[in-house]
């Protein structure tokens, strides 16, 4: 009867096991700080590439001035999203980094996607294919990182609801509570 009762529970918690591996919620820890690293590597690749494109040459040729911009803007970016990868790693939890990150890359991708075009128009359009490319590399990391903000931001939430229920049972307490404030008779003053 034992060995019965001892199989059903085995059964019962590798059932239990294998139900809570397949329920999707936060990445662990080291997935993001794989992703946030990938994500550090990438930009760090990617900086060489952008330091490559010279848009001041192309102002000669006829290419609108804001290119000149773009890319100094660009060059500053890629270096900001290899250390905001790095500064986030150290704290995943926060969601304003995660946030601040995401953002980041979003913009960046954009001005890159850009700056390409100018780069295929005034400078070598070989080269712009392989920046897109070089950009397209890291679309499962950037993807990656904005589930795991979209995670973050429900697990915050959540934090918050279950704090703000917390707050409301205690002031229902407090408030039902008889105050303190009996009055006493006031004491003579000494003369």
């Amino acid at each position: 009867m034992r060995i019965a009762t001892y199989g059903v529970l085995l059964i019962c918690a590798r059932a239990c096991s294998l139900q809570a591996q397949q329920q999707p919620g936060m990445q662990n820890e080291w997935d993001i700080h794989q992703t946030l690293a990938a994500i550090a590597l990438h930009a760090d690749r990617l900086a060489p590439f952008v330091d490559q494109i010279q848009p001041e040459k192309w102002v000669a040729a006829g290419a609108p001035q804001a290119y000149v911009a773009q890319a100094k803007t660009c060059r500053n970016e890629v270096r900001g999203v290899a250390a905001a990868s790095r500064e986030l790693s150290r704290n995943p939890e926060k969601l304003t980094g995660a946030l601040e990150l995401l953002f980041r890359i979003r913009t960046l991708e954009s001005m890159l996607g850009s700056l390409g075009e100018g780069l295929r128009k005034y400078q070598n359009p070989p080269m712009a294919d392989l920046l897109n490319a070089a950009v397209a590399e890291n679309l499962s990391n950037r993807d990656r990182l904005q589930q795991y903000v979209l995670e973050l931001a429900t697990e915050k939430e959540q934090e918050f609801r279950v704090a703000d229920q917390e707050a409301q049972r205690c002031r229902q307490s407090i408030s039902r509570q008889p105050s303190g404030d009996h009055t006493q008779p006031a004491k003579p003053e000494k003369n």
